[in-house]
């Protein structure tokens, strides 16, 4: 047996790579989303009542993991990169059918010229992921609190974020385009988004994420991030 999927829409977000995307949606709040509808579903009565709801479901298709295919074992973040665990008991990008759910924050719903547009924050998603489905996040039902978080259990510590004197005048050039720039950063590299596993000759590694048109390095001194240098990406 087969099944396709036809995604319902495409949503924009500000994150040009996988690398810096947080690992759980929610963590960055000053991120924004945009879902186009696709012209065969930008009926604006599919989102009739949806501003009754704060949150939703989005279920999504890893879109750029396909052609990696999938294993049984994966090594989540949180364990350090280093311990393996069955990719059905983690969220991994890499599974069988290479689907995703996250919950956003809704925004508003945009209907001009017949183009359908939904707004949303906080999704962990990369630019350009197909959204197969939406559905309201209902607080009685999908908030369990008595649930168990397993090597989940609680949210990552956050790190500090410093800006050095260039990067602050970068913010300040690109703030009319993008006001919420130099949270956004923050939000961002607070997650420590370097990957889980390092040896000390990274220690002093330059890192570079894209966010929207623009490459942001750091790099991480005693324990803070440093943002060093805002560009346009070539």
């Amino acid at each position: 047996m087969s099944l396709v999927q036809q995604p319902v829409g495409i949503i924009h977000t500000p994150y040009q790579q996988k690398f810096a995307i947080p690992r759980q949606p929610g963590l960055v709040n000053s991120a924004v989303g945009i879902i186009q509808f696709l012209p065969q579903f930008s009926d604006p009565n599919m989102l009739r009542d949806i501003e009754q709801f704060s949150h939703l479901w989005l279920i999504f298709q890893f879109h750029q993991t396909t052609e990696q295919g999938w294993s049984p074992l994966v090594r989540p973040p949180r364990l350090g990169g280093n311990k393996k665990t069955g990719v059905f008991a983690t969220r991994s990008p890499f599974r069988p059918n290479n689907m995703g759910l996250s919950v956003v924050e809704f925004v508003k719903v945009v209907y001009q010229q017949g183009k359908l547009a939904l707004h949303v924050r906080g999704m962990d998603l990369l630019d350009g992921t197909p959204i197969l489905d939406i559905k309201p996040y209902v607080p009685y039902a999908d908030a369990l609190h008595a649930a168990k978080g397993g090597f989940a259990h609680s949210p990552p510590e956050l790190m500090s974020v410093n800006f050095s004197a260039l990067a602050k005048q970068q913010i300040l050039h690109f703030s009319t385009q993008y006001p919420e720039l130099q949270t956004l950063i923050t939000e961002v590299l607070a997650q420590d988004p370097r990957p889980a596993y390092r040896t000390d000759s990274e220690l002093d590694r330059v890192y570079a994420m894209s966010l929207y048109n623009l490459n942001i390095q750091w790099r991480v001194i005693d324990g803070c991030c440093q943002v060093q240098d805002i560009q346009k990406s070539a």
